[in-house]
C-alpha cells in the first residue's frame, strides 16, 4: 500500500542482530498504523505479561502513513510497549521531526527486542542501520547528547535524533523520549522502557520522499487543507499564544486543576501564567514541526534573575499547569526553568508535576514532614522546592525516589490515607482538564486504554464546541458540566481519536478540520477506498477494541474504569462533578462491552476481530 515503506526494521539489542519484517496489508486498512499496529504487533509476537522493565517487553516505535507526507499535521509517530508506570498497555505520541525522517529513510518503525549489556545507539542511514558503543553518552541529558550526536554525524543533511536522558536510564516510570530537545513522548514512561535496554538514542538520516497514490489529488487537497488549517480560529490562537492560550479560557471555564485539584478558580495565576504573559514577557520565536502551519510551539529566553535559561523550548500549557496552578506558583519564569530540567532528564511533565504537586499536599497534611524530604520544606506557592524535587526524581534521591515510582505507588509506600490526594487513572496521572467542568472529559479519563488520557479522541474539541463534525453522528451544543448524552458523544470522539493517533495525525490540526477531510487525506495517500468517514470511525472501534482487550488479558476490570475521588469531589457547594456511573454504563452499552468490561464475543466478530476470541 502506498503510504507506507513496508518494512519495519526489528532490531534484536541482547546480539546487536538485526532484520527487515512487515505486517500484512489487511491489518495496515484494519489498524491503519502508529499505535494501532503497535498493538497488533504487540499482542501477536510478543509476551505481554512480562514485566515493564524486563528485556521481553518491547519498545515498538511507529510511524503511520500520513507521517512524512506534506499533509498539513504529519509531523507524528509513537512509542508504545507495556507501560512501566501503569503496567498495562502504553503509548505516547510525539511531533517533531524525527518520525518524518525516519519514514524518508525507509521505515516504518522500529521494534527493540531484548536489552543491551552496555548503553547503545542505533544509527539508520537510510537502508545501512548499525548499533553503536553509547557508553560516552550515559549518563548525559538529552541537550547534550542531541548536540553530541549531531556533531559526531554531521556530514550531509542534519541527523535527527531521538533520545532518554537520566530519568530514562535511573528508570523513573514516567520518563519520556525527546526529539530533538523541543518535543516529547512523555506519557507512560517509554524513556524508563528505553533506559532498561540501555538504548540510549535513535539517530536518523533520510534522502527518500514519501509518495501518495493519487498525486494530483493529493496535490489539490494539501492546498486546501493548508489554507483551511491556517484560516481557522484555533490554529490562529495557537500560532499567537501556543497551547498555553489555553489558560484564560480555562479558567473562565473550571477547566484548570489549582492546587492539586482541590482549589476553585485564581485569575491570579492565570493572568501570570497564560500565554499572552508568556509571549509578552520570554518568547523569542515560535516553532513548528514538520510540514505543520500552525506553529503552536514557543521558544523562550528568561534573561536573568535566579530562573535564568538560554534560549531553548519553552513550556506548554500542561507545565504551565503542573509546575504553576497546581502548586499555587504564579512565577513564569520558575516554570520555565522546571520546564528545562524535565526536558534536559527527560521528564514526563504531567506525571512529574502532578507527583511533585501529590508530596506538596501530603507535607501540607502532615503526612511526610522534613524529615521524609531531606529538610526540604513543601510550600505551596514554592517554586524552588519543586526545581530540587526534579533533581531528586531524576537520580532518584532520597523522597525522589519514591515518587519517581508514580503517585499511585507513592501513596501506597506514604499510606496514612496519602490515596485521598491522587487523581490518576489506572495509575496514569490525569492531565491538566478539569472533567468537573466537562464531564464527557471525565468519561474519557475512566475508559481510555492507557490510563487518564485527553488525546486518545477529540472530546476537548467537541465538547467545548471548537469543533462539530456532523458527518459522523455527533450532534452539536454540548453543555460541559453535564452528563446525560456524553456517552454517545465520548463513544464517537474516540472512534474518530483512535485512526487520527494511528495515522499519525496532529489532534490539533483535526480541530480545525473536517472528518471528512481527514477521510480524504488517508484516501488519496494510500489509495485505499474504504478509509471513507464511516470507515475511520469503524477503525476507530476496531483499534480501541483491540487495547482493551490486551488490557483485559492483563487484568484490567470494571473498577478499573473509574475516576478518583478528588475528581468526583465539587468544588463549591454549588459546584458539579460528573455522573460516571451513569456514563459508563451507557458507554459500556454503546461499546458492546460485558459487565466486567470486557469486550463481548459478538463485539469481536462484529468489529473483524475473531483472531482476538
Amino acid at each position: 500500500m502506498e503510504g507506507y515503506k513496508n518494512k519495519i526494521l526489528e532490531v534484536d539489542l541482547s546480539n546487536f542482530k538485526m532484520d527487515v519484517i512487515d505486517i500484512l496489508d489487511e491489518d495496515k486498512k484494519r489498524f491503519i498504523g502508529g499505535s494501532g499496529v503497535a498493538a497488533k504487533l504487540f499482542l501477536d509476537r510478543f509476551n505481554i505479561s512480562a514485566d515493564p522493565l524486563s528485556p521481553d517487553n518491547p519498545l515498538i516505535v511507529m510511524n503511520g502513513p500520513l507521517t512524512g507526507t506534506t499533509l498539513p499535521g504529519t509531523s507524528r509517530f509513537v512509542a508504545c510497549g507495556k507501560s512501566p508506570l501503569t503496567g498495562i498497555w502504553g503509548e505516547s505520541a510525539c511531533g517533531g521531526n524525527f518520525g518524518a525522517e525516519l519514514k524518508m529513510a525507509g521505515w516504518d518503525g522500529i521494534i527493540f527486542k531484548s536489552a543491551s549489556e552496555k548503553p547503545c545507539y542505533l544509527l539508520i542511514e537510510d537502508s545501512r542501520c548499525k548499533l553503536l558503543d553509547g557508553s560516552d553518552l550515559w549518563g548525559k541529558d538529552i541537550y547534550q547528547v542531541t548536540d553530541i550526536l549531531k556533531a559526531r554525524h554531521k556530514d550531509g543533511k542534519q541527523m535527527k535524533v531521538f533520545a532518554i536522558g537520566r530519568a530514562g536510564e535511573n528508570r523513573v516510570r514516567f520518563a519520556g523520549i525527546g526529539n530533538d530537545k523541543a518535543h516529547f513522548a512523555g506519557r507512560t514512561g517509554m524513556g524508563a522502557l528505553m533506559g532498561s535496554k540501555k538504548l540510549k538514542a535513535i539517530v536518523v538520516r533520510g534522502s527518500g520522499v514519501c509518495e501518495p497514490a493519487m498525486i494530483d489529488e493529493y496535490n489539490t487537497l494539501r492546498r486546501t487543507l493548508i489554507a483551511k488549517v491556517s484560516d481557522s480560529v484555533p490554529a490562529q490562537a495557537l500560532r499567537q499564544m501556543g497551547t498555553d492560550s489555553g489558560m484564560d479560557l480555562g479558567m473562565m471555564t473550571n477547566d484548570v486543576p489549582i492546587k492539586n485539584w482541590a482549589y476553585p478558580q485564581d485569575f491570579d495565576l492565570s493572568s501570570n501564567l497564560g500565554g499572552p504573559t508568556l509571549t509578552e514577557k520570554y518568547l523569542t520565536k515560535v516553532h513548528s514541526c514538520y510540514a505543520c502551519p500552525v506553529a503552536c510551539k514557543r521558544v523562550v529566553r528568561v534573561a536573568d534573575g535566579p530562573y535564568r535559561t538560554e534560549e531553548g523550548p519553552g513550556p506548554e500549557y500542561e507545565t504551565c499547569c503542573t509546575f504553576g496552578t497546581m502548586i499555587m506558583n504564579k512565577d513564569l519564569a520558575g516554570v520555565i526553568k522546571a520546564n528545562e530540567l524535565c526536558n534536559r532528564a527527560g521528564i514526563d511533565t504531567i506525571s512529574g508535576g502532578a507527583a511533585i504537586a501529590f508530596a506538596y499536599e501530603c507535607y501540607e497534611k502532615g503526612t511526610i514532614t522534613k524529615q521524609d524530604t531531606d529538610g526540604l520544606e513543601l510550600r505551596w506557592g514554592d517554586i524552588d522546592a519543586a526545581l530540587k524535587l526534579i533533581e531528586m526524581i531524576t537520580e532518584r534521591k532520597g523522597i525522589g525516589a519514591i515518587l519517581a515510582e508514580g503517585t499511585r505507588e507513592a501513596a501506597k509506600l506514604f499510606g496514612k490515607g496519602t490515596d485521598e490526594f491522587l487523581v490518576e487513572v489506572k495509575g496514569l496521572e490525569a492531565p491538566m482538564h478539569d472533567p468537573r467542568g466537562w464531564h464527557g472529559m471525565g468519561l474519557g479519563y475512566a475508559v481510555s486504554t492507557r490510563g487518564a488520557c485527553h488525546l486518545q479522541h477529540m472530546t476537548l474539541y467537541i465538547e467545548q464546541g471548537m469543533s462539530a463534525y456532523p458527518e459522523t453522528g455527533l450532534k452539536a451544543n454540548f453543555k460541559g458540566p453535564k452528563s446525560e448524552e456524553k456517552a454517545e458523544m465520548y463513544l464517537i470522539s474516540e472512534d474518530l481519536g483512535g485512526p487520527c493517533n494511528s495515522a499519525c495525525l496532529c489532534l490539533f490540526v483535526l480541530g480545525c478540520l473536517s472528518a471528512t477531510d481527514f477521510s480524504e487525506m488517508l484516501r488519496v495517500t494510500t489509495g485505499h477506498k474504504d478509509f471513507d468517514v464511516q470507515g475511520l470511525l469503524k477503525s476507530g472501534q476496531r483499534i480501541n477494541l483491540l487495547k482493551r482487550t490486551i488490557n483485559s488479558i492483563l487484568g484490567m476490570k470494571r473498577e478499573d474504569d473509574r475516576l478518583p475521588k478528588r475528581i468526583l469531589t465539587p468544588l463549591s457547594p454549588k459546584g458539579n462533578a460528573p455522573d460516571i456511573d451513569l456514563m459508563l454504563k451507557e458507554y459500556y452499552a454503546l461499546r458492546g462491552l460485558d459487565e466486567t468490561g470486557r469486550p463481548k464475543r459478538e463485539t469481536l466478530e462484529a468489529a473483524g476481530l475473531k483472531d482476538l476470541i
